[in-house]
């Protein structure tokens, strides 16, 4: 017989009774019935029932082995006694009639307990991330995490991708966020950068020839934590191609984006291939957010034309300053008292905003203050315009254009939410397009990049020669699920003359963009392919499938919210004798003496 286990804790069955078995885990749960002792004996298949009776040789060890520590236990499986079956465990119409046991090992007092569904302070898990490990939601996840990822994989070799990996030591990239820095103790005052992204390595594997790349790619940002977002290291499915426009990446990536949640979806509808596609403009407009949530129905309607000159005098003066008025209608939400209308009025105080206008309809048409002060048919076009009828209402937001998209989006998730709207168990997939090539800085007032500086502008070298900046759309496109960015994509700028142009535009000269990108630049003065790619977030579909509001419950050891690993003690500080190798001093900031 195996020293450990004949068997998994999850394995044994009605038909193994008779069979002497050995199974090995952590203690998980004890309950003294007066003569017989229970064990719970867990392991990562399973819990399997041991009994323990009086008097039997095992009986002091196991009413001396405390919680979590780990056994091996040898025995007889029995069946259970009637009515003792537990339907909830695959293991639980038997149970392991104990004969001897030997002590693995002795677990000390736990800090946070495995078994149960008890809250514990984040940090205090992530300090004993190896015990929080073994609880099972957290377990579930892990495994929910590593399957995606084999999915993933299957489907994208299928697809006749092949799986490289990039370096993870290289150069500075300006990809949007700050890099982690590695100083080069052989280079000194010099830095490796970890990559933010494989961007320039995938782009670089196209020039090569090898046509269709991906990997499970380690990505590393010096960035804020958010619940969607771990800060420092992510992980995403970095693929790329060759020879494509942007609906061949489209189509490659959908069926195995479709397929893996479908998967796993475990009864929840998905949107079937193809995404829809909504341009950029068209999302702020009308979802007032480029992450829109399709499971909400509400669309946002410009209603700007229909207060211009109205006797409104508010949104008149608004409109006739250059500003626009959004209508978020609210199916249903006519028969409120007025005690709901007052709350999202409060509501939006609190956002930052004036407050928040409506109106109401019922069968004799449009009530309540704006309705009392606008013309009436007015008011009809505009409960034509956002396809409503009697019971229903409708919110506005005014002011000027690039500051009321934004909040108009919160008031659409607001109603969505508080009417019951959103549509449940359901994972509703877009794809948003023709990004701006440029935005302009708020603090410096220059013009950058808006999203990935090495896509392909639409309109190539001439609308880059000739266009206002700003007006300039790219082959770019984020893939969003729920509400939750997923990946960033687009066409490279595969053509060193369209890339320079690219950089001065947004205040790089020649000279550096050589500096930096002179790998990438000479490879494609000895020709390149058109391509194209995309980088699904791992941790974003796994966090969507487990339904997990919270990124770190789908990470095995993640870093806290201000990118500590209270585990492992990191970051740390390292010895005065290592900084001299490395030829460093610290310029530490002043302490506050508060």
């Amino acid at each position: 017989m195996h020293a450990y286990r004949t068997h998994t804790c999850g394995a044994l069955r009605a038909g193994d009774a008779g069979q002497t078995a050995r199974l090995s885990g952590w203690v998980h749960a004890k309950r003294d019935h007066g003569g017989l002792l229970f064990i719970d004996l867990r392991d990562h298949y399973g819990i399997t029932q041991c009994v323990f009776p009086a008097g039997s040789p095992a009986f002091a060890a196991a009413d001396a082995a405390r919680p979590e520590s780990v056994i091996t236990v040898t025995g007889t499986v029995v069946p259970r006694a009637e009515g003792t079956v537990n339907p909830r465990l695959p293991t639980g119409e038997i149970e392991l009639r104990v004969a001897a046991l030997d002590v693995q090992s002795t677990a000390e007092v736990l800090p946070i307990q495995v078994a149960g569904d008890e809250k514990y302070p984040e940090d205090l898990r992530l300090t004993y991330r190896f015990i929080d490990l073994r609880r099972e939601k957290l377990h579930r996840n892990i495994m929910l995490r590593a399957g995606v990822i084999a999915s993933i994989r299957r489907r994208m070799i299928d697809a006749g991708f092949t799986e490289f990996t990039t370096p993870i030591l290289t150069a500075s990239s300006p990809e949007g966020a700050r890099d982690f820095l590695v100083p080069a103790r052989l280079h000194p005052g010099k830095f490796y950068a970890l990559p933010q992204a494989p961007q320039q390595f995938k782009q670089l594997l196209m020039v090569a020839g090898f046509d269709r790349y991906f990997q499970i790619a380690p990505c590393f940002r010096d960035e804020a934590s958010r619940a969607d977002r771990s800060p420092g290291e992510f992980y995403q499915l970095d693929f790329e191609m060759s020879f494509v426009t942007q609906e061949d990446v489209f189509a490659t990536i959908e069926p195995v984006i479709a397929g893996v949640f479908e998967e796993f979806a475990d009864g929840r509808a998905v949107s079937p291939a193809p995404f829809v596609r909504i341009p950029y403009a068209t999302a702020l407009a009308e979802f007032g957010t480029d992450k829109p949530d399709l499971r909400n129905p509400l669309r946002i309607t410009d209603v700007t034309a229909h207060f211009a000159g109205s006797s409104f005098g508010l949104f008149s003066r608004i409109a006739a300053s250059g500003g626009v008025v959004r209508a978020i209608p609210a199916p249903g939400a006519g028969g409120n008292p007025r005690s709901f209308f007052d709350k999202l009025n409060d509501w939006a105080k609190e956002q930052g905003a004036g407050g928040l206008g409506y109106i109401t309809f019922d069968a004799d048409g449009a009530k309540g203050p704006i309705a009392r002060n606008l013309e009436a048919d007015r008011a009809e076009a505009i409960r034509t315009a956002c396809n409503l009828g009697p019971g229903d209402a409708v919110f506005f937001t005014a002011g000027p254009p690039d500051e009321v998209w934004k909040f108009a989006g919160l008031v659409r998730t607001r109603l969505g939410t508080d009417l019951g709207l959103i549509e449940q168990r359901a994972f509703r997939f877009c794809w948003i397009t023709d990004f701006p090539m440029y935005e302009l800085n708020e603090e410096t007032g220059q013009i950058d990049f808006s999203h990935n500086p090495f896509s392909m502008p639409q309109g190539g070298l001439e609308a880059l020669n000739t266009q206002d900046p700003l007006t300039i759309k790219a082959y770019q496109y984020d893939i969003v699920c729920n509400g939750v960015e997923l990946s960033s994509g687009a066409i490279r700028n595969h053509r060193p003359d369209i890339m320079l142009r690219a950089f001065e535009i947004a205040g790089y000269p020649a000279e550096e963009v050589e500096a930096r990108f002179g790998g990438m630049l000479n490879a494609f003065r000895y020709g390149a392919p058109p391509h194209g790619g995309s980088a699904p977030g791992i941790d974003r579909i796994v966090m969507l499938l487990a339904e997990e509001p919270n990124i770190r419950e789908v990470i095995l050891f993640p870093l806290n919210q201000q990118g500590q690993d209270l585990m492992m003690g990191a970051p740390a500080p390292i010895s005065a004798a290592r900084l001299k190798e490395l030829s460093l001093k610290l310029d530490l900031p002043l302490k506050s003496k508060g």
